[in-house]
């Protein structure tokens, strides 16, 4: 179920703060295009494949691994 998770913009946002953005708008992370807004990066990866891009594969499987990773720092963490 969280393979097919859908992609935030809160997800883009956080990606994106991995390299520099240019001041000209905001870039897909994995195939590094550049759009002019958040909304055309979003509708981009959404239909990458149809592009001949796999950036929608890319981000859902990096936010399964950002759940992954947070749940094991949950069960890790001491209770109280």
């Amino acid at each position: 179920a969280s393979g097919r998770a859908s992609i935030t913009v809160r997800d883009i946002l956080a990606v994106s703060q991995w390299q520099p953005v240019p001041q000209c708008g905001y870039q897909c992370v994995s195939c590094c295009r550049v759009f002019p807004t958040l909304w055309s990066v979003k509708t981009h990866i959404q239909h990458s494949s149809q592009e001949g891009y796999s950036c929608n594969v890319y981000y859902r499987r990096l936010k399964a691994l950002w759940e992954k990773e947070h749940k094991e720092q949950e069960a890790a963490a001491p209770r109280e």
